[in-house]
């Protein structure tokens, strides 16, 4: 395996996700791709920041936005960061590097009307797949989880006697999170179902395809944006949009930004805030409408 040593480094020792260093294998194996088709070399250990500039000067040509160029950079970044610390190379070459400027992106949330269009006014088939999917949304919306933490639930996730979902996040980090009893009287129904599988192949996972094996990430993009697309005129529909609603919900009611640092399974609060910028919409309007100045 390339890089096979940086690679078990971010396995082993950083407990990245294999979804996460498999990203960062495809970068590394790019840039050398770069270097070999420029300098006539496979040997990026000993390259300078020149050569990594006219790289970056390819992604820009090639019309790659500047925040997937300045991911592709980080992971580089993170293996000669690597080298250092076993000794192999005495300096960094993106030591000095900036990040190319990238506008905020503000995702907007469904609003509390879309989900609730789509959790009490659509029609879910009485089947297999129908509770399947309606109990995938009531869990994004209740509980926050990304998309990858969802796929790799297990049975053994769930606990009916506290009533909570045992979550494994980034970095192998495990929460707890609460469950409300409209997804677990789903919860119910889906495991009903399940269980009337003829051909489960994967007895462990919680969310399997009609055919038994475990879900993939693509049909759950694919299940969000097929109901939420009639729910919403909202350009960006997925996942991580009900993960925002979540967020952003609880807030709007008053939720401690800690409490939902933690449901979020975020390591900083730094990360949770960039969440409030629609809370702090509604706390504006609640005080223009509620303060007795404000309509003078």
């Amino acid at each position: 395996m390339p890089f096979k040593s940086f690679i078990d480094y971010l396995l082993l020792e950083k407990n990245y996700s294999r979804l996460t260093v498999k990203a960062y294998q495809q970068d590394l194996e790019n840039f050398k791709t770069f270097i070999n088709a420029e300098y006539e070399t496979e040997d990026i250990q000993n390259v300078n920041y020149p050569q990594i500039r006219q790289w970056i000067v390819s992604l820009v040509d090639k019309n790659i936005s500047n925040r997937s160029i300045n991911r592709k950079v980080s992971s580089l970044n993170t293996y000669y960061k690597y080298l250092l610390k076993v000794g192999d190379i005495k300096t960094n070459p993106l030591v000095k590097h900036k990040a190319l400027k990238t506008s905020k992106k503000v995702q907007i949330p469904f609003s509390e009307t879309e989900i609730s269009m789509v959790l009490d006014e659509l029609h879910f088939e009485d089947d297999f797949e129908g509770i399947r999917n309606k109990l995938i949304i009531e869990l994004f919306y209740s509980t926050g989880i990304r998309r990858i933490e969802l796929v790799d639930l297990k049975i053994t996730s769930v606990d009916f006697n506290t009533k909570t979902l045992k979550v494994l996040g980034k970095r192998n980090k495990e929460r707890i999170i609460p469950l409300i009893k409209p997804v677990l009287n789903t919860l119910i129904k889906y495991i009903k179902k399940r269980s009337e599988l003829t051909n489960i192949q994967d007895n462990h996972n919680l969310f399997l395809t009609k055919n038994g094996v475990k879900i993939y990430e693509t049909l759950v993009y694919r299940i969000i944006i097929e109901y939420f697309s009639i729910a919403s005129s909202k350009v960006k529909k997925s996942p991580h949009i009900l993960r925002h609603s979540f967020a952003t919900h609880l807030l709007n009611q008053g939720a401690d930004l800690n409490a939902v640092k933690e449901l979020l399974g975020h390591s900083s609060l730094a990360a949770t805030q960039v969440y409030t910028h629609n809370s702090i919409a509604e706390l504006k309007k609640v005080h223009v409408n509620a303060h007795p100045r404000s309509k003078k």
